[in-house]
């Protein structure tokens, strides 16, 4: 009996998050972008104010992504040398989502950076308990 309890027990957890329309259906997808600047603009003085009108811009998109919930975090390294490269993540609906809000990016559709988007999980925040995060 007690088999038989533990085994409707582990049925009734598992369904929800497996069954037609539930959370696993509506789970929002991650992707992480990976952005790095092209060789000439890895020296502070080949930027041109060009070249900021098109980063401040860059910066409003990520913004309007971060209100619209669509944007977990974003930030870059702080050298600006051959290692610097920023980061986006981002929480949608599908990887084309996640492609089409990469490639309107202002620096990327600029050529000021090169782009690659890979699926990805955060498996860890501060602010939330471990034991909640990381299945």
């Amino acid at each position: 009996m007690k088999k038989v309890w533990l085994l409707g027990l582990v049925a009734l957890l598992l369904i929800p998050a497996a069954g037609p329309g539930g959370p696993a259906q509506n789970r929002k997808l991650q992707f992480i972008i990976v952005l790095r600047p092209v060789p000439r603009l890895l020296q502070a003085e080949n930027w041109t104010d060009a070249e900021s009108k098109i980063v401040d811009e860059h910066i409003a998109q990520l913004k309007r992504l971060l209100v619209d919930g669509k944007l977990i975090l974003a930030g870059s390294t702080i050298p600006l040398d051959s290692t610097k490269f920023g980061i986006a993540i981002l929480e949608v609906d599908s990887e084309e989502e996640a492609r089409t809000i990469m490639e309107n990016d202002a620096g990327v559709k600029a050529k000021l950076f090169t782009a690659e988007l890979f699926p990805y999980h955060v498996a860890m925040i501060r602010g939330q308990s471990p034991e909640l995060q990381y299945p």
